[in-house]
């Protein structure tokens, strides 16, 4: 797609200079997962229509299973819009498995996320757009700073989300907003799968792309129920550990094992030198539960430790067929001029390719 400059109409006036300025930017993609959301999706697709009228844009709604006529209102949207697009699941799959569809599909250089239920303001795009580029982010997460929502629910998730900023090292202080923007590489880059995506800030952070935030607009539910509970905190912390351990160890399992099994082994040899001392000193050791401890630890210690050399050789094998390590922003090479070459001259001359491109 030709890249061109956006003649974008925010509804904010001082928000349409950032993007002007942004001479790479073509338009953007707005990816929106949609599961039993019949009385929200007809005014959810008119706010986005609203909030980015005059900006080149299109909307892939992904119906994750519904089963309460979503995909039949879904159908005529697409047959009365040509820049909406569809897909249906044929069972519900997840958000994560949703976002991913909808990653696979995006035709713009930017993407915009955003939830159906209407408690996400499409007209808070254009700012999340605006900080990217002023900021030079990869990344922007939106933060529902007031947010609408009952009491059981805040507390938790600002417990989740203190939890991941501490174990992550991303500074978010809102990791599950539906609402976020990001260049087109990032979504390229990021496997999901499980339900992963509460965590794309830090799987892009580990990439080492830019991530920011920026508080948004938060409304009460425009209809329908929720379709996440308290038990989805319990599955966030397997998949925060998850996150973690392939984030910081991935590459290098026998770090995190090895270091492990080492503290272990140590403090077995402490209390078994400890043990020893006193045996020498005439004292009987054989029948102290400290020995069967000693020994205990230093056993498992070993154990880690092979542990982490099995898996790093796991991990060696595996690396020619996986994703690399790294991700690459940008690549500069010199070239010599058509000209010189003609004459015999070798002239450099320098060319820039963007990531993806």
């Amino acid at each position: 797609m030709q890249q061109q400059r956006s003649e974008i109409e925010p509804s904010h006036p001082d928000e349409r200079a950032a993007l002007d300025r942004a001479s790479a930017f073509d338009g953007v993609s707005v990816v929106v997962p949609v599961f039993n959301e019949v009385e929200c999706i007809e005014r959810t697709q008119a706010e986005i229509a609203a909030a980015l009228s005059g900006v080149p844009h299109e909307i892939i709604y992904i119906d994750d299973g519904s089963t309460d006529g979503t995909a039949k209102v879904l159908e005529g949207i697409v047959a009365a819009n040509v820049n909406v697009r569809l897909v249906r699941f044929r069972r519900n799959f997840g958000k994560s498995a949703a976002l991913a569809a909808g990653f696979g599909r995006v035709g713009y250089s930017t993407v915009a996320t955003m939830d159906a239920d209407l408690q996400d303001d499409p007209q808070e795009i254009p700012k999340l757009l605006n900080k990217m580029f002023d900021e030079d982010l990869d990344l922007v997460s939106g933060w529902k700073r007031d947010r609408k929502d009952p009491l059981e629910k805040r507390i938790p998730s600002r417990l989740f989300n203190r939890t991941t900023q501490v174990l992550t090292g991303v500074k978010l202080n809102d990791f599950n907003c539906g609402l976020k923007v990001y260049r087109t590489e990032v979504v390229r880059e990021v496997t999901l799968y499980g339900e992963l995506h509460r965590y794309i800030p830090a799987l892009a952070h580990y990439r080492g792309f830019r991530v920011g935030e920026e508080a948004v607009h938060h409304r009460p539910r425009g209809g329908g129920s929720s379709k996440f509970g308290l038990e989805r905190y319990v599955r966030g912390m397997f998949d925060l550990m998850s996150i973690v351990f392939l984030g910081l160890y991935q590459r290098r399992p026998l770090h995190l094992f090895g270091g492990i099994g080492m503290g272990i082994s140590f403090v077995g040899l402490l209390i078994c030198t400890y043990l020893t001392v006193l045996k020498f000193a005439g004292y009987g050791i054989g029948d102290r539960p400290l020995l069967i401890l000693g020994v205990l630890l230093i056993i498992v210690g070993i154990q880690s430790i092979s542990f982490g050399l099995i898996a790093e050789l796991i991990a060696r094998t595996s690396y020619a067929s996986s994703d690399p390590p790294y991700s690459i922003a940008s690549e500069h090479r010199r070239y010599a001029d058509d000209t010189a070459d003609a004459a015999g001259i070798d002239q450099p001359r320098a060319s820039h390719r963007q990531n993806g491109g």
